[in-house]
């Protein structure tokens, strides 16, 4: 027998509520904030993430679903969103509209890595990005509108972890005091972080390797490294979240894993689980993306947050999800001519709005109306021969069990009548 893929899964019919529910938030949440949705195809050229999200990070050491096509292209499966947005923005003229641009998406993203709960190698994210300004007020509004969305869903318990990893002025600096606090530490470090320690040092306060954790925490942070400009843009989004009571951490050792952040990075987590494995999303400041990738000096700032590990979440807090209720009508068929005529009917009352249930398959009055009181639908409508030839339909009330026999052409005044009351 074929399985799916290792990390990938199904989603079943009786799962697809959450993700509904989610999607509808968020599609709600983007409409009422002014974002554009956006989508981008699913395969890209591999140089584009490569460039993007920096050669030595862990989507690119390890986990893009990269290969070469017939043509000999090398092509991936999106691992993320960012960089295909502004090879979007860049490709398709959307830098000539009025900024800032705020767009925003959901779909599937692909990464190649080990399989846990709420961690699948093709999960689901929505991304919301805001390109063309450096107001640190749309650093707080972005924050606000994840914090929407979470509330949406019907979250509660939730804080933000932020961070300021600085930018191109001061981060050298701060770099050059993390490796030398590192390199007297070195022998303390995981194989990984001895590797970033060359190439990236600002990983090594990401890890979540336990010798790592405590090397770092006598480590020196970036919010006490920073330029006046990252200390002011950072104080005045704190400042922002404070008046808009979103609560939130300092987290010195947050920095994200991806090369282009600069300035803020956030997180999103469940407030008494701090020792989850995963955040539920997060996202910050990516000030230099644009002119990496061929355009001008252009600021932006946006997030993506996992639908996955939301939908498990809510099953775990119990939250409930309604799902839509059941047809108020079902439809009873019996013969060939009933069965042609009743085609035509449910098609008649699915254009006037009255959703409607039935079993075509079926043949036997006994079984459709085993079905109809199964989805306890108020009103059954019996569609046999005779009354296919009469031009009239039997409509039932399957609480009361009285029946009426009105004409074809009035039936769907008369449900409409009878369902309102």
């Amino acid at each position: 027998m074929f399985q799916a893929p290792k990390g990938m899964r199904d989603i079943l019919p009786e799962e697809q509520i959450y993700w509904e529910k989610i999607r509808q938030v968020v599609h709600k949440i983007a409409k009422s904030y002014g974002f554009e949705r956006l989508d981008t195809p699913i395969l890209e050229e591999e140089g584009l993430f490569i460039k993007g999200t920096g050669l030595s990070t862990d989507i690119v050491q390890k986990e893009m679903y990269s290969f070469r096509t017939k043509g000999r292209d090398r092509l991936v499966l999106r691992p993320e969103f960012t960089p295909a947005f502004i090879r979007a923005y860049l490709e398709d003229g959307l830098a000539s509209r009025p900024h800032p641009l705020k767009l925003y998406t959901i779909g599937p993203l692909f990464r190649y890595e080990r399989s846990q709960k709420g961690r699948y190698r093709q999960h689901e994210q929505a991304n919301f990005e805001v390109i063309g300004e450096n107001d640190p007020v749309l650093d707080a509004q972005l924050i606000q509108a994840f914090f929407s969305i979470i509330r949406g869903i019907g979250f509660k318990d939730i804080v933000i972890q932020i961070n300021s990893i600085g930018c191109r002025q001061c981060r050298p600096n701060y770099r050059r005091k993390l490796v030398a606090f590192y390199n007297k530490r070195k022998r303390e470090l995981c194989s990984d972080c001895q590797k970033r320690l060359k190439q990236n040092p600002l990983r090594l306060l990401d890890c979540k390797n336990e010798r790592c954790i405590a090397a770092t925490e006598e480590a020196p942070q970036t919010i006490d490294n920073l330029c006046p400009d990252c200390h002011n843009h950072f104080k005045n989004i704190l400042e922002y979240l404070d008046e808009l009571e979103i609560p939130y951490i300092l987290n010195p050792r947050l920095v994200r894993g991806l090369d282009y952040y600069t300035k803020m990075v956030f997180e999103v987590w469940p407030e008494e689980e701090g020792g989850r494995q995963s955040a539920l999303g997060g996202g910050g400041r990516y000030d230099n993306l644009v002119k990496t990738l061929g355009g001008r000096e252009t600021s932006g700032v946006g997030f993506g947050m996992g639908i996955d590990r939301l939908v498990n979440l809510m099953k775990e807090k119990k939250i409930k999800v309604s799902g839509e209720s059941s047809p108020p009508v079902f439809l009873v068929q019996l013969g060939e001519l009933g069965k042609k005529k009743a085609l035509k009917l449910f098609e008649d009352l699915r254009r006037a709005n009255i959703r409607i249930a039935s079993q075509f398959s079926k043949d036997t009055m006994k079984e459709q109306l085993k079905s109809a009181d199964k989805i306890k639908a108020p009103f059954a409508l019996i569609l046999g021969q005779k009354e296919a030839l009469d031009e009239t339909v039997i409509i039932r009330n399957m609480e009361s069990g009285s029946q009426e026999t009105v004409p074809l052409k009035k039936v769907v005044k008369t449900l409409k009548k009878r369902i309102k009351r």
